[in-house]
């Protein structure tokens, strides 16, 4: 039995301003959903308009399924609805979430930490929530639920009795980010890194850290900010950071002095991380369940974080050992023959340089097994603007450094890549996500290694399926630690 989230006065209070009708009080609901097929009984079901679906089409599914509650526009016509059907028609559906995640915000006692940044957010989010739940109750947005529909879905689904709550929050443009903390007012703010993701969107780097800079604009007088002193725009994170008058806590993967927090000693295995780590005066050793450089940053973020809002910091390093990648973003799987297993590295959600550099360095510390080799699946990094070619072409040198075997393409701009790339290391390019598959499906062999990787576009997280498919018959099992 799950606890209740609302109560029918406390939604009906939120949604003043935005209701057109005065439903009854007395009801209760226990989350929300603007789906049917996440939709538990108890929700409140959100109808939300879409391009490719409108919600209101599935307001009747939504009371089928058990629905507490549906909010809806003002214009809604309920004919085929039991009477006693609760709703809650507005001007505007998604304001009124918005006020309702408002609500969720003003009433909770939480500590607040919201997480922005170029790559890294929904590992940073997952692992830091997962930290923060060995100290007290803790609540953290779903998925990669970080835009204008996910961020206040997320808030609204706070409960009032949580100790902690981590918010992710996206951007493609200028401004996004700025009304989405206005929401969330966290009391720690975290800046991942700054990146060329999305870059055609913005006249420069220094825009973009600019647009992601926005998050210290929401946080709580008094409040923290955790900035990447390794990154070339940590001056102007922290310039910023100072002119909101919060505390700062700067943090070093790379153990350079002046970061607050820095890194000892980090040993990168083919399936984990060993990191000692200087917490200001405190010396902490830990384990990471997944092998990459980006990962023990993301850490020292994750430590960082727990240190500012008062949780334990041991339970919080020790949790790190349970994070071992997450699908999309470093998942691995063993598939084929038990005796001579292909290893499948899932990256398939989302590219950019930096993510995709990670993630062929993290290949490259794979060791070889057999006549096993290293290949790399790359699809099309999207929204890099004019440097698109250069920047695609620029990843031959990382395959090189990190001694990929065979790179097989996808999309026009990999086509860049495959040209730049050096000749021992070509695989065949592909033109499509389908195409891809077959390539690869073609070209494995007994001990293969195959990481896969591109932007959402690209399709390459249909290419990880495909693969799985070809190569086993059982549920999908991932690779043991």
């Amino acid at each position: 039995m799950r606890d209740v989230l609302w109560h029918g006065k406390e939604v009906l209070a939120a949604l003043q301003a935005h209701l057109t009708a005065s439903p009854g009080a007395d009801w209760q609901a226990q989350g929300l959903a603007i789906d049917t097929r996440d939709l538990l009984a108890g929700d409140i079901f959100v109808a939300l308009p879409g391009e490719k679906a409108n919600g209101h089409d599935y307001v009747a599914q939504a009371f089928q399924d058990g629905a507490a509650a549906a909010l809806v526009g003002a214009d809604f016509e309920a004919a085929d609805l039991d009477k006693d059907a609760v709703l809650l028609p507005v001007d505007n559906v998604l304001a009124a979430l918005e006020s309702l995640a408002r609500a969720a915000r003003k009433r909770s006692a939480a500590q607040i930490i919201a997480i922005t940044g170029s790559v890294g957010k929904t590992g940073t989010k997952a692992s830091l929530a997962d930290a923060l739940a060995k100290s007290g109750k803790t609540h953290a947005a779903e998925r990669s639920f970080n835009n204008h529909i996910g961020v206040p879905l997320s808030l609204a689904r706070l409960p009032q009795d949580a100790e902690y709550g981590v918010f992710e929050l996206g951007m493609n443009h200028a401004g996004e980010i700025a009304a989405l903390v206005d929401m969330v007012r966290p009391h720690c703010a975290i800046i991942t890194s700054i990146a060329a993701a999305h870059i055609e969107n913005f006249p420069s780097m220094e825009a973009l850290a600019a647009a992601k800079a926005e998050i210290l604009s929401g946080v709580e007088s008094g409040g923290s900010a955790v900035l990447p002193f390794d990154n070339a725009y940590f001056d102007a994170l922290r310039k910023e950071a100072e002119a909101q008058a919060l505390n700062i806590v700067s943090f070093s993967a790379e153990g350079r002095d002046g970061a607050d927090n820095r890194v000892n000693r980090a040993k990168l295995h083919a399936t984990c991380s060993c990191v000692t780590a200087m917490m200001g005066a405190q010396l902490v050793t830990y384990k990471i369940g997944a092998p990459g450089i980006h990962l023990v940053a993301n850490s020292l973020a994750v430590l960082s974080a727990v240190q500012l809002v008062g949780a334990d910091l041991a339970l919080a390093a020790l949790s790190l050992a349970e994070h071992d990648g997450m699908a999309g973003r470093g998942a691995r799987y063993r598939l084929g023959a038990d005796n001579a297993p292909i290893t499948l590295i899932d990256e398939s959600y989302n590219a950019n340089p930096t993510s995709m550099a990670a993630a062929l360095e993290t290949l490259g510390l794979t060791p070889r097994k057999g006549r096993g080799r290293r290949i790399a699946v790359l699809g099309d990094m999207a929204e890099l603007g004019d440097d698109a070619t250069q920047l695609h072409a620029a990843l031959a040198d990382k395959t090189e450094s990190a001694d990929i075997d065979l790179v097989i393409t996808c999309g026009a701009l990999m086509q860049h890549l495959h040209n730049a790339l050096p000749p021992g290391r070509i695989g065949a390019h592909a033109e499509d996500h389908e195409a891809a598959l077959k390539i690869l499906r073609d070209e494995l062999q007994d001990d293969d290694v195959v990481m896969i990787k591109g932007s959402n576009a690209s399709r390459m997280g249909l290419v990880v399926e495909g693969l799985i498919d070809l190569l086993t018959d059982t549920p999908q099992q991932k690779e043991a630690r």
